[in-house]
């Protein structure tokens, strides 16, 4: 057995949302893990040590046995030890700040995505197919006045990629299209905690209580708003989502108040931010990739797969963490009882074993077995919704999009869980 213990410097580089933000450090510094030690054991100044899971394998084992690798006893999601810490203390010991899907385990989480699990099936979405593209042609309208009013030039992160999707699940939970505004700025400080020009603050990160009171504020903002659509769906319930969770029952009772604004919480946000990044993403790499858009364009039947390649190539969950129920073994190193490991999608969707070029993006890439959405009984409740809205969204663009290119710098939020582009700027030009 290898000596499991990561360097300091790379241990930073893949909890820093710089590095994130940077993008090219985060795959530099998961590529020379895979090659050197694909499965250790860091330890960043300020946390608990935590198994790094770095090759696609790997992941898929780990997420394949919900029963050996809980994701609720300890957080979810990578945290220091003080914030672990001040959450605890505000949730009466709890690691969690929600109480979401992500955050349980079974019987819990199949008893609670069985609530909403039918409504985000492919035939239930398939209805709705002709509203989606309604949508995503409204947008294509509107990404043309934009650029025929700035010279051809529009951010096509803030213009197009974060307003559409977000209009789509609005749509589907209920909320009225004057409140999109205001979830789009909750999802974005509830993501970008650590981004100042997005968080509450307006700061970098810096003391946790700091950082968690502001986080609060933002779940509570949350909470008061679903707290009146759940009065309102319990009286006047209708045919949305919002209603499916305000009258839905566990073992005949209603949801508890936790787990129901969780719920909220989790559609709203997760519904929109990923295939957001995910569309941005795609933007970005078609812009500075001429020949790759001209494949796409001239064989409109390669859009489903373009879509599966900017999933992969975005990846815009990039961890989740888990803990070991039990004394285990993985890759041949022994995970003890209460281990707490950090699933690595970005690295797994780069894992040279399993990807021709990973590094390169293909518009036309087969076989592609990414686990952007995850896998097993965890898999992204909304992974059809997001596929049907991008490949809407693209068979609208590309026929009227004659040529695009960077027209300036594009940035990613600063941000180590859910992230992806915060500014693509481009000209274009439609047809």
């Amino acid at each position: 057995m290898i000596d499991p213990n990561i360097s300091e410097e790379t241990a930073i580089a893949i909890v820093d949302p710089y590095a994130y933000a940077d993008g090219d450090r985060v795959d530099q510094a998961f590529a020379k893990l895979r090659a050197e030690m694909p499965l250790g054991v860091a330890q960043p100044p300020g946390f608990e040590p935590f198994w790094v899971v770095t090759k696609h394998k790997d992941i898929m084992q780990v997420e394949r046995q919900n029963d050996i690798f809980h994701n609720g006893d300890k957080a979810t999601t990578l945290v220091d030890i003080n914030t672990d810490t001040a959450v605890r203390e505000m949730m009466g010991g709890s690691p969690h700040l929600v109480r979401s899907l992500v955050q349980m385990d079974n019987p819990d989480h199949k008893n609670y995505r069985r609530i909403t699990a039918d409504n985000f099936m492919p035939q239930e979405l398939k209805a709705l197919e002709v509203q989606v593209r309604k949508i995503a042609k409204s947008f294509v309208d509107h990404m043309e006045e934009v650029g025929r009013a700035n010279d051809g030039v529009c951010d096509f992160a803030k213009d197009v990629a974060f307003l559409y999707p977000l209009h789509v699940i609005m749509e589907l939970l209920g909320v009225p299209s004057s409140d999109e505004p205001k979830m789009l700025k909750l999802t974005q400080e509830l993501f970008g905690a650590a981004d100042p020009e997005l968080n509450r603050t307006g700061k970098e990160r810096g003391d946790p209580k700091e950082a968690l009171a502001a986080l609060s504020g933002t779940v509570a903002e949350f909470i008061e708003y679903f707290s009146a659509v759940t009065e309102d769906r319990r009286k006047n319930p209708r045919a949305d989502i919002a209603s499916v969770i305000a009258n839905g029952k566990i073992d005949g009772e209603p949801l508890g108040v936790l787990e129901a604004m969780s719920y909220y919480i989790i559609v709203a946000t997760a519904g929109h931010d990923t295939t957001s990044s995910t569309t941005a993403g795609a933007m970005w790499a078609l812009a500075e990739r001429p020949e790759e858009l001209r494949k796409v364009k001239e064989d409109p039947k390669l859009i489903p797969m373009m879509v599966e390649e900017s999933i992969r190539w975005v990846t815009p969950v990039k961890h989740f963490m888990r803990s070991a129920t039990q004394d285990t073994e993985l890759s041949g190193q022994k995970i003890s009882k209460g281990d707490w490991m950090m699933l690595c999608y970005p690295s797994g969707n780069r894992d040279e074993d399993m990807f021709d070029d990973p590094f390169e993006f293909k518009v036309n890439r087969q076989p592609n077995r990414h686990i952007a959405f995850g896998h097993g009984a965890h898999i992204c409740l909304g992974q059809h919704l997001a596929r049907m809205e991008m490949r809407a969204l693209w068979e609208e663009l590309l026929p009227r999009l004659d040529h695009v290119e960077i027209a300036g710098t594009p940035t990613r939020m600063l941000a180590n869980f859910v992230c992806g582009p915060k500014s693509v700027p481009i000209r274009f030009k439609m047809s």
